[in-house]
């Protein structure tokens, strides 16, 4: 310590005021850099060009450093995002805990059950037994494994915190456990510990990847964790506004939206018999971008919806340019994304140079439906309204909207299509009973919806979807994924059952089917470790097997949990309660069993 820097006093994080330790702090740096290659502790110190003065925060030398340490991550030192990781670690638990060392877990649950950031079931369902046993499971040391990146994603993101103060109230390890501790809560005395246990190593090393609903949300007292939602709307006031409210509730929470307008009917039609003249469907499509825009997702992100409609609708030439930067706000509406609905006739007839006939659906009853539900009967009403002079209807060469949507689709980016037919004959559900109308901006959660006549509606059906993901990086070998996809299958199913419903018809909906979405991530590094390319064919038999694996597994869960609980209630409204199974890659078609569901692997057809 040099005669400028012996005077000085810092100030603690409590506010308490004491002399510089310079060596403290290069031992803080020093620790960090431990078993890291390519990393100098003086480069971090020279880079960080601290101006010491009376009373500087220890909280801001801390930062301070950290930000040297992340400005030397370059592709020549990649190892300084460790060490930047570490150093923000220790910063993080300070700021959690007053120390680096986390407490007992009782402690920290009870501390922050009191403050009312952690759901109180968690002190009434756990016994201190229990608490002192998965205490002594956590490895906080895997707090040490994390990049400089994937840190400060937890402490923006998921990490529970007051999002004003930017106060954090955890670590890593706390979150993981927690989140397995809630979901498994229910789960019999016997076993419960043995879940949770495996599910915090697959969450916690990173076999198993959760989404931001469930990694933000469960332990927290706000139980709605599903990150999909889709509405669909009727043509009708009540329906529009329920549709709306069921926007801002579930976006409150966390959910992303999927909104299904195409009901809707067109500018000029008539209302009440023709006593009002309709104003079309974009002042509603301004009022589902409102709601949308009106809440952040929990304070975690910003909320977003993709809003679906047949390419077949009167107004279609308007609705395809909403995104468009020319024009007024007046007619476009910019903030939402959309998702425009094609099936074969529309395809039929520009492949062989045809007209697209466009109709308001308020004056071609029984065409929306079938649209999604019976191709033929969709083609047989859709002519017969061509023919029909007595309904109002514009007729326009297939090219030209066809190209209208190219465009507007290449300027934007953000323009979707979706094969309606196609989302319906490789869909589980029985398109006659259940079928798709909509999808969200992942265009594949792709589940039956019914509109809502009002927000009490318990005829409506909201769905929701609620994922997770395989991180196929991280997986030593496709023996893993039995276990894991059991793990997986079981949290989010009982997940279904611990979170809220805030709309009557997103639950029963839930409790009908039970949906989950399980997906991958990590599928470029995946390939390219086992040394095969997205360029060739060569990645071919890996994705074959690696998927089929994973279906298979995650079919087989399905099955153990309805022997233990029963069928969903509207199985029966599925392609598998009729004996079929949809096959991957190997097989295009569907094959049928009289005995039991059936898929392929390898090279038979096995019962799961």
């Amino acid at each position: 310590m040099n005669a400028a820097t012996a005077n000085i006093k810092v100030t603690k994080r409590d506010g308490r005021m004491e002399n510089i330790d310079l060596d403290k702090i290069h031992r803080v740096v020093a620790w960090a850099a431990e078993g890291l290659d390519n990393v100098s502790v003086s480069q971090v110190e020279l880079k960080s060009h601290i101006q010491f003065y009376n009373g500087i925060r220890t909280d801001d030398i801390h930062e301070t450093i950290i930000k040297a340490a992340a400005d030397l991550i370059s592709t020549e030192t990649p190892d300084y995002q460790y060490l930047a990781a570490r150093l923000a670690i220790f910063h993080l638990r300070k700021v959690a805990f007053g120390e680096f060392e986390p407490p007992h877990l009782f402690d920290h649950v009870a501390s922050l059950t009191q403050l009312g950031k952690y759901d109180a079931h968690l002190i009434e369902d756990y016994s201190r037994a229990e608490f002192d046993e998965l205490n002594g499971y956590i490895d906080h040391s895997r707090d040490m494994t994390f990049s400089y990146a994937a840190v400060k994603q937890l402490e923006g993101k998921y990490l529970v915190q007051n999002r004003v103060t930017k106060q954090i109230y955890e670590s890593p390890q706390f979150l993981y456990i927690l989140v397995a501790m809630c979901l498994f809560a229910r789960y019999p005395q016997s076993t419960r510990l043995n879940y949770i246990k495996k599910f915090y190593d697959a969450i916690s090393t990173f076999k198993i990847s959760l989404p931001t609903p469930i990694m933000s949300g469960v332990r927290t007292p706000t139980r709605q964790f599903s990150s999909c939602v889709l509405i669909e709307c009727a043509d009708s006031l009540d329906s529009i506004n329920a549709t709306t409210s069921a926007i801002v509730k579930y976006v409150s929470q966390r959910a992303g939206i999927g909104i299904n307008a195409g009901r809707i009917r067109a500018l000029g039609s008539e209302i009440r018999g023709g006593e009002a003249q309709h104003t079309g469907c974009i002042p509603f499509y301004k009022m589902f971008q409102a709601a949308v825009k009106s809440c952040s997702q929990g304070g975690v992100r910003g909320g977003a919806a993709t809003l679906f409609y047949p390419l077949w609708h009167l107004e279609v030439e308007s609705l395809l340019v909403l995104k468009n930067n020319r024009g007024v706000e007046e007619n476009r509406v910019r903030h939402l994304d959309y998702g425009v609905q094609i099936n074969r006739l529309l395809y039929t007839r520009l492949i062989k140079g045809g007209n697209i006939t466009l109709f308001s659906p308020s004056d071609v009853p029984g065409l929306y439906d079938a649209f999604f539900a019976d191709q033929d009967e969709f083609e047989r009403l859709y002519q017969l309204y061509e023919k029909d002079e007595s309904i109002r209807k514009r007729s326009l060469p297939a090219a030209d909207l066809f190209s209208l949507l190219m465009q507007e689709r290449a300027g934007t980016g953000r323009i979707y299509i979706q094969n309606v037919d196609h989302c319906n004959t490789h869909s589980p559900f029985d398109p006659k009973r259940a079928p798709v109308r909509q999808s969200n901006l992942c265009l594949e959660i792709a589940l039956p919806t019914k509109p809502l006549n009002d927000i009490n509606d318990p005829n409506g059906e909201i769905a929701l979807c609620t994922l997770s993901a395989f991180n196929l990086g991280a997986l030593a070998s496709l023996d893993e994924l039995e276990g894991l996809a059991d793990l997986a299958v079981r949290a989010l199913d009982a997940l279904l059952d611990y979170q809220d419903y805030p709309i009557e018809a997103a639950r029963v909906a839930t409790m009908n089917r039970r949906t989950l979405g399980i997906g991958v991530i990590n599928f470029a590094y995946y390939l390219a470790k086992n040394n095969v390319k997205y360029s060739d064919d060569s990645a071919l038999g890996l994705t074959h097997r690696t998927f089929e694996a994973i279906q298979y597994y995650l079919l087989k869960a399905s099955v153990a949990l309805a022997k233990e609980y029963g069928a969903c209630p509207k199985f029966n409204e599925t392609t598998y309660a009729e004996g079929y199974c949809r096959l991957i890659l190997t097989k295009k078609t569907w094959i049928k069993s009289a005995k039991s569901p059936c898929i392929w692997i390898g090279k038979v057809y096995a019962p799961i």
